[in-house]
């Protein structure tokens, strides 16, 4: 598949993709890898128009570069963003009681604290993405160290046998105490994330280092 078709699958489903108005978006790609310009009102736009192309057959990886501008009544005041951070996280289920700081400057959002497993990180960060204002997240939240549970490989390596969405035989995976590395090939970079996934959802697992290649 040429850049230029990639290119253009790029624009297609960004255009049909229902939750971006994408008039504002522009799409440049060379030897697979594509860059997304432009700008949008909200963040959780920004994130939704990566993740779209990240689908897109062909695509290597992608850069972001567009520009989150908030206008007219989707400005607010940085302690008004902080305080509706708080209440979100404080509903949000997968989330224990108060291990989650929340710090806002120039619509920026950091977190930081501790949590128990990667998904509870993911959750404060999707818990905040949406709120209006937001024009990024800084997820400084770490794993809260815990024993090694054994057989971690094996468990991933099941796992992504067991995955309709990924070929695991192109996949290998390496285990140094609470640290998983992914290497290999895949087809997609979907295929690639999803592996990361599968990974963190281990118990046991602080960190993933992802060098898995698109072929």
């Amino acid at each position: 598949m040429t850049d230029l078709g990639i290119q253009q699958d790029i624009l297609d489903e960004l255009a049909f993709e229902p939750s971006i108005d994408a008039a504002h978006i522009g799409v440049s790609v060379e030897d697979g890898i594509a860059t997304l310009s432009g700008h949008v009102s909200t963040y959780a736009e920004k994130l939704t128009a990566e993740d779209v192309a990240t689908r897109v057959k062909g695509v290597r990886a992608v850069a972001v570069e567009i520009e989150v501008r908030c206008v007219g009544h989707k400005q607010h005041a940085d302690d008004q963003i902080a305080s509706r951070a708080i209440d979100i996280i404080a509903w949000t289920t997968a989330l224990p009681e108060g291990p989650v700081h929340v710090k806002v400057e120039s619509g920026w959002v950091t977190l930081s604290g501790e949590v128990r497993w990667q998904f509870q990180k993911a959750a404060a960060e999707h818990a905040v993405r949406k709120l209006g204002g937001v024009v990024g997240v800084l997820n400084l939240l770490t794993i809260r160290p815990c024993p090694t549970v054994p057989d971690v490989r094996r468990r991933i390596e099941e796992a992504l046998k067991r995955s309709a969405e990924v070929d695991a035989g192109g996949i290998s995976v390496k285990v140094q105490d609470d640290k998983v590395v992914l290497e290999g090939g895949v087809r997609a970079w979907h295929e690639r994330g999803v592996a990361e996934r599968t990974a963190w959802s281990v118990p046991g697992v602080a960190t993933v280092e992802n060098h898995i290649r698109i072929n």
